[in-house]
């Protein structure tokens, strides 16, 4: 097995894996977060940032955007990122960054047209790449007619965009992230739907058609690269679960964390090689 990959506690992980092969195709979801999950955390040496960022370049609205959005990155990211800070108070102040976010790209004019360019020139500039196996992943799963959950803080019109434009949107993919309403010239003109890396949880689509069916597939893979993303399964009354944990830097500090929290650990913005195996397991 390849050294980047962790196996946490291997009797307990056959176990779930036996379960699961047992129970049938018909029993198995996915909850995957997207940005550095899906898509690589590292890209010819650079990082790769979350697809939200794309619009805060500065070339697809007015420059006053970027720097206003900038500033409140600078304001929030620290609060997000410090330990320090209680769970209620880091909630709440991720609810305001959020909703402050998405009232700026209202107001400055945010549309369908300039969110398909960002994603066109993201993937001709490889600013956002999916991880190698990836689309092969997405291929086992919609042949297997198995749920994709996606939940991102990223915008849902960014990341279906870039699915349809990389040609891996199917019918077994259901995105749970921030969403607009538009107006009939592709406008956004109003936030319907906050998603913070916080508040992400499977009950968040339990109004949606999916859910039911997400009822009877009790058999869960979670895919994340932060502690934070084992929310995306809270709430949900699954009968297994394998947790698969991205570790993509700052290993040293980070992975005796990762253990106790993952079944799996893959290290090193590693690809998608081990997870498209498991499942082939699972569903032969």
């Amino acid at each position: 097995m390849d050294n980047n990959i962790i196996i946490c506690d291997k009797k307990r992980f056959e176990e779930i894996k036996t379960r699961i092969a047992n129970s049938g195709n018909e029993k198995i979801h996915v909850v995957s977060d997207f940005d550095r999950t899906l898509t690589k955390a590292f890209y010819k040496e650079k990082k790769v940032n979350a697809v939200i960022s794309l619009l805060r370049s500065g070339e697809y609205l007015v420059k006053d955007y970027a720097l206003k959005a900038h500033s409140l990155f600078d304001k929030y990211h620290p609060i997000e990122i410090d330990s320090r800070v209680p769970m209620n108070e880091k909630k709440e102040k991720m609810q305001e960054w959020w909703e402050k976010s998405e009232e700026l790209l209202i107001e400055f004019e945010l549309d369908k047209k300039t969110m398909k360019q960002c994603i066109k020139d993201a993937i001709k500039k490889d600013k956002l790449v999916f991880r190698g196996g990836a689309e092969e992943f997405f291929q086992i799963l919609k042949k297997e007619n198995i749920p994709l959950i996606i939940m991102s803080a990223s915008l849902r019109y960014l990341i279906e965009e870039f699915m349809k434009q990389k040609k891996v949107y199917s019918s077994n993919v259901h995105v749970v992230a921030n969403t607009f309403k538009f107006d009939k010239n592709g406008k956004a003109i109003k936030i319907e739907k906050i998603v913070h890396i916080l508040n992400k949880n499977e009950i968040e689509i339990k109004d949606s058609s999916v859910y039911n069916n997400l009822l009877k597939r009790k058999n869960v893979i979670l895919l994340g690269d932060h502690l934070g993303d084992l929310g995306m399964i809270e709430g949900f009354d699954y009968d297994n679960l394998i947790k698969i944990g991205f570790l993509n830097e700052n290993v040293e500090d980070n992975l005796e964390y990762f253990k106790k929290a993952f079944d799996i650990v893959i290290l090193g913005d590693g690809n998608f090689r081990y997870i498209n195996e498991l499942l082939e397991e699972l569903i032969s």
